[in-house]
């Protein structure tokens, strides 16, 4: 076998391209510790080309999945090696496909509401509402979404779908999402704060909109979806959530038994101000009833110096949806916000840890053609807890020793 005689030149051109992917796969291939952004991306980077955004100077970054719905996986103040602030099931990933529910995380997913109800979208017609006929839709749950644009601060996906509800009606619409990073500036505007050189910070924004792309017009009679938008984080033994709520309001100022009565041990609330354990460990859910929410709910986890804060779309004269699994309830008496602590089901089995910040749009009440649109954004922030102190008493109304003070161990 004769063998061939490379030039010099092309050699050495060769082993600089070979050294240059080496230190490529190098990089792509550095060990994270678990718990940072970095350790997330790297595997979330094994399962789908995620999308990242990232703010002028990098330190604040997101994770976004087309292949998974569109989700805001997770996000970070201070760069590869900063906390990942969201939720990311990693045992859910590269199993045969879940007949109920895919639950991969994500610290801000999109969903659609009803849940239960005689308008239900997880039922089909004439079912009883129990687990065994309970199914998440498709295009909300396993199917792949259209990344329609990104320029490495904003991106734009999208979904279109057929959907019937338990009472019959066929819905066919379009989901678009716009996603965007927010730079310091822009968190300050928003929130109406200053934030420290001691404070570090991740925002982002999403506009959620729904298309009514079918010929029939969506009503109290045919039913009608509403927008769910849910963030999934990481609980520990000291996290809090803070709900605001108008105090001067009449009726109940939450709803605390849709999984049992949470516990009194877990739960309280005065002077405007709702706090709720979340250190994944007792199952619970509650909502705010649409004459009691305020925009803005958050949490603090003392033991980790981490405060976050979601900023919603309410309206407080609306009707919202009830979520409840029966057929038999007023489907417009539903809560307009919601929290959920996960914790161990009665067979000792558990999905998380996790805890949720949930918000939703009323009923989408389309004509064909016309669309809806539903903003939630999701701010973290770490670093000085002064400075943090001054943040939750500005925004959510309560200071860091009130929630760090308000559960005895």
């Amino acid at each position: 076998m004769k063998l061939l005689k490379i030039p010099s030149l092309l050699l050495a051109g060769m082993m600089i391209i070979s050294c240059q992917s080496t230190t490529k796969k190098q990089n792509d291939m550095k060990v994270f510790e678990k718990g940072t952004f970095g350790y997330d991306l790297n595997f979330l980077n094994e399962n789908d080309s995620i999308v990242v955004l990232k703010n002028d100077d990098g330190s604040a970054q997101l994770a976004l999945s087309p292949k998974y719905q569109a989700k805001v996986f997770t996000s970070t103040a201070e760069g590869l090696d900063g906390k990942s602030f969201g939720w990311v099931n990693y045992k859910a990933f590269g199993k045969p496909l879940d007949p109920h529910m895919n639950a991969y995380g994500g610290e801000d997913r999109l969903w659609l509401g009803p849940e239960g109800g005689k308008f239900s979208l997880y039922f089909k017609k004439g079912d009883s509402m129990v687990f065994d006929n309970w199914h998440t839709p498709a295009g909300i749950d396993s199917e792949s979404w259209t990344l329609v644009k990104s320029d490495g601060k904003r991106a734009s996906l999208n979904k279109e779908m057929e959907l019937q509800n338990y009472a019959g009606t066929n819905l066919k619409l379009k989901l678009e999402r716009d996603v965007e990073i927010l730079e310091k500036n822009d968190i300050e505007k928003v929130l109406n704060i200053s934030l420290a050189g001691k404070v570090s910070s991740v925002a982002f924004k999403t506009q959620n909109t729904i298309t009514n792309s079918g010929t029939n017009e969506w009503t109290e009679k045919t039913g009608a979806p509403c927008i769910w938008s849910l963030d999934m984080f990481s609980p520990s033994p000291k996290t809090v959530i803070v709900i605001p709520y108008i105090e001067s309001a009449t009726g109940k100022v939450a709803t605390t038994d849709y999984f049992g009565e949470i516990a009194k041990n877990r739960i309280t609330y005065k002077n405007g101000i709702l706090l709720f354990k979340a250190d994944g460990k007792s199952r619970g859910k509650l909502g705010i009833p649409p004459g009691r929410v305020k925009n803005v709910a958050g949490s603090y986890a003392a033991d980790q110096n981490v405060l976050t804060i979601t900023m919603f779309d309410i309206n407080n004269k609306a009707k919202y949806l009830n979520q409840e699994w029966t057929p038999d309830k007023d489907p417009f008496t539903g809560d307009a916000m919601n929290a959920y602590n996960d914790g161990p089901l009665a067979d000792g089995s558990q999905m998380g840890p996790f805890y949720e910040l949930e918000s939703v749009s009323p009923p989408t009440f389309l004509k064909p053609g016309e669309k809806h649109t539903h903003m939630h954004s999701v701010f973290h922030f770490t670093g000085d807890r002064t400075a943090l102190n001054e943040i939750a008493v500005k925004v959510l109304g309560v200071s860091l020793d009130e929630i760090a003070g308000a559960f005895k161990d």
